[in-house]
């Protein structure tokens, strides 16, 4: 689905502001400052998890204002969907859809939304956990009950290693049942991740020639056989309380990225190139949850064409045009000159 009407009220610096995009490109633009980025990232929060910066609730709240914030959205087909916290409990997200409370996790049947940011420039050099929640958010668009098995493996995991943590005796039944459940959500957790990079490093394999960089993908670490998880577990008991957490499980995997035409590791590569491979998977990516689930996700580009030269700005353009809404920011208007079709242009 796509966004067809935006309303944030006291969200970082916009007190009020209502925008109605239209499907394809919408096109943010203004100083830095301005508020473009802050856009992004409430349209981020109407998906799983805690948006593109990873920001407290708190921090999301006006200054000034009165406390509390919230995005609420309306999607095609009049759904009506929203999140924010209460000026009385800062640190509490509320979801709502349709009117009725639901979960975080909930939001994933109903809005696919994967972004890029200039943060995310050093994904292939920074620690494996950035590379698994990059991987994640892909999975998400793919199976909506992916999140659900993460919030469960993880609440499971931290009891786990906080009774292996006490002073006091442990419960060996309590603690065989909690990693009962991280074999049964850690298996689907890896299941998943599975079938996702394997779909998608074929469909990259299968993509024509451009000018972004091939990436080729893997996924490192030990698969997660539920038999040989839940002995693991069970044995490592005194290592991983020695360890001070868990060292077996899905939650160290990591994803592998190599640049196809130089035979080397993302990491490796310079800057551009690692940029480039970025673009590459997440369009390609795009194409795989619209041929999967039958919607394209929503694409939040902060700061995409900055630094792109013309051909390359063309090209992405071209290559976005038809792949549902895509929302993207820069400074300059005349970045965007060639972006093709009506867009919807807010400048700040």
């Amino acid at each position: 689905m796509m966004l067809t009407r935006l309303v944030l009220t006291d969200f970082r610096n916009h007190a009020d502001l209502a925008l109605s995009p239209a499907a394809g490109f919408v096109v943010l633009t203004g100083e830095n400052g301005a508020g473009k980025t802050n856009v992004l990232e409430a349209v981020s929060l109407l998906a799983p998890g805690r948006g593109l910066r990873r920001a407290a609730l708190s921090a999301m709240a006006r200054q000034g204002g009165k406390g509390g914030f919230g995005v609420a959205a309306t999607l095609d087909g009049d759904v009506e969907i929203a999140t924010g916290a209460l000026a009385s409990a800062p640190e509490r997200r509320v979801v709502r859809v349709q009117g009725a409370a639901t979960s975080a996790n909930a939001l994933a049947d109903w809005l696919s939304v994967l972004w890029l940011t200039p943060a995310m420039d050093r994904l292939f050099v920074e620690p494996a956990s950035e590379r698994r929640r990059f991987l994640d958010r892909l999975v998400l668009a793919l199976a909506p009950a992916h999140g659900m098995h993460a919030t469960r493996y993880d609440a499971a995991m931290r009891e786990r290693n906080r009774l292996l943590a006490s002073d006091g005796p442990v419960d060996p039944d309590w603690l065989s049942a909690l990693e009962a459940r991280m074999v049964e959500h850690g298996a689907a957790l890896d299941a998943a991740r599975v079938a996702a990079v394997a779909a998608l490093d074929q469909r990259l394999e299968e993509a024509p020639d451009s000018v972004f960089a091939r990436a080729a993908l893997a996924l490192e670490g030990e698969a997660v056989d539920p038999a040989a998880f839940a002995h693991a577990l069970a044995m490592g008991r005194r290592r991983d309380a020695a360890a001070g957490r868990t060292l077996v499980g899905p939650h160290r995997a990591d994803l592998s990225v190599t640049h196809v035409a130089k035979g080397q590791a993302a990491a490796l590569c310079s800057t551009g190139e690692q940029k480039a491979l970025l673009l590459g998977i997440v369009l390609a990516h795009a194409d795989l949850v619209t041929e999967q689930r039958g919607l394209p996700p929503v694409l939040l580009l902060d700061e995409v064409a900055a630094h792109l030269d013309p051909s390359r700005r063309a090209a992405l353009f071209e290559r976005l045009a038809g792949r549902g809404q895509v929302w993207m920011t820069g400074t300059e208007p005349g970045l965007f000159t060639d972006v093709p079709g009506e867009a919807t242009r807010v400048e700040f």
